[in-house]
């Protein structure tokens, strides 16, 4: 499968992750968020931006609890709950935010 932006092509998988994490880019993550009719705010680039600071760190794209908690201890507890999170990423923080940041999908998600 592959996405088409700009006119280059993009491979992903059947689900739209990135095959090569190395194609990721600001212009790539808005335009799979417009396909899933979302438009990305500030808040959204902030759970994105740390999602690839987190990937950096750890080699793995965390599961929803795992980022709930670790959102909590950088951002605060307005930031760092499941509330807020699924208000920004409706169709699952870690599956969503993740495909946006052009991670892997996290292991323990259907």
């Amino acid at each position: 499968m592959s996405l088409e932006i700009n006119g280059k092509s993009y491979e992903t998988d059947e689900e739209g992750y990135l095959a090569n994490l190395s194609d990721w880019s600001h212009d790539l993550a808005e335009a799979m968020a417009r396909e899933d009719g979302c438009d990305l705010t500030d808040n959204h680039w902030e759970v994105v931006n740390f999602l690839r600071e987190y990937y950096d760190e750890y080699q793995i794209a965390p599961a929803v609890r795992v980022l709930t908690k670790a959102i909590g201890k950088r951002l605060g507890k307005d930031k760092g709950n499941s509330r807020y999170l699924y208000e920004l990423f409706p169709y699952g923080p870690a599956k969503q935010a993740c495909k946006y940041a052009g991670l892997p999908k996290p292991t323990g998600c259907v």
